[in-house]
């Protein structure tokens, strides 16, 4: 194992819902050119071949347009981060209807087996529109459609980065208080119980363990072992912020590139 890499595809922007060719078309030359996104004159050649990947990690809201390739990923583990979440159009401005969602994610989970594709409901916000009653109501909703297609399901709440704040600012979002995601957590947890949905956080700092619910990584090397059948103990990715506990990985995405124009995203300026 040594000297292999876990390659993110991608936390920077949506790969499978927008690159399919470009990712094949790299992984068939066996390498991909990655630019430092803090200095685009730094250049690092990332290798895509298989006796160099230990594992890929697909992050998206949409891998529709991968799924009549994924032969071509027949000899690398893999897994997908698929986020799916109840928001409108005035949110996620440009991700396809929930409905054509729901039914990708199930074939997605009918293609590579349900322990790969783990569920992101991510991020949580509030407003007037979207309240606790909301979520309440939504996520049961989405875990009755998913909890035959996933295992996993990962959460977090917002974070009002300086551009978040900007681009979300019609929208009057709330702070979320501690007793809110205590609320959330609770109920969410009761109601992944009843469809055997286990839920962790993402890079949240609050201690949720009263409700059974864990702090998670969704570059996990736990899972990874699981796939490929051999223990495996990777350290801790000292290039994410302190709360979040993934593994090491190279992401191969630039930011700026994602045409869903989420509001709450990070990664479009």
């Amino acid at each position: 194992m040594r000297g292999k890499k876990i390659i993110s595809v991608s936390r920077r922007t949506d790969i499978p819902a927008f690159y399919d060719d470009w990712f094949f078309e790299h992984l068939q030359k066996g390498f991909v050119n990655v630019k430092n996104p803090f200095n685009p004159h730094q250049i690092r050649k990332v290798s895509l071949k298989k006796e160099d990947v230990l594992c890929f990690v697909f992050w998206t809201k949409n891998p529709l347009p991968m799924l009549p390739k994924l032969n071509l990923l027949k000899d690398f583990p893999f897994y997908f981060l698929f986020t799916l979440n109840p928001y409108g159009r005035d949110v996620e401005i440009y991700v396809p209807d929930k409905t054509e969602l729901i039914e990708t994610f199930r074939k997605l989970s009918e293609q590579i087996g349900k322990k790969r594709v783990i569920w992101r409901y991510d991020p949580i916000l509030l407003s007037e529109k979207y309240n606790l009653a909301f979520h309440f109501e939504r996520f049961e909703f989405l875990a009755e459609k998913l909890h035959n297609y996933t295992e996993k399901c990962i959460i977090s709440f917002i974070d009002f980065y300086r551009k978040t704040k900007r681009k979300t600012a019609h929208l009057h979002l709330r702070e979320i208080s501690e007793k809110d995601k205590k609320m959330i957590v609770k109920n969410f947890s009761e109601t992944a119980k009843k469809f055997n949905i286990k839920i962790q956080t993402c890079a949240e700092k609050t201690d949720f363990s009263e409700f059974g619910i864990s702090h998670g990584k969704c570059i996990d090397d736990e899972l990874i072992s699981e796939i490929i059948g051999r223990e495996i103990h990777i350290p801790k990715d000292k290039n994410q912020r302190k709360e979040c506990n993934c593994v090491s990985s190279i992401d191969i995405g630039t930011y700026d590139t994602c045409h869903h124009h989420c509001l709450y995203c990070y990664a479009n300026g």
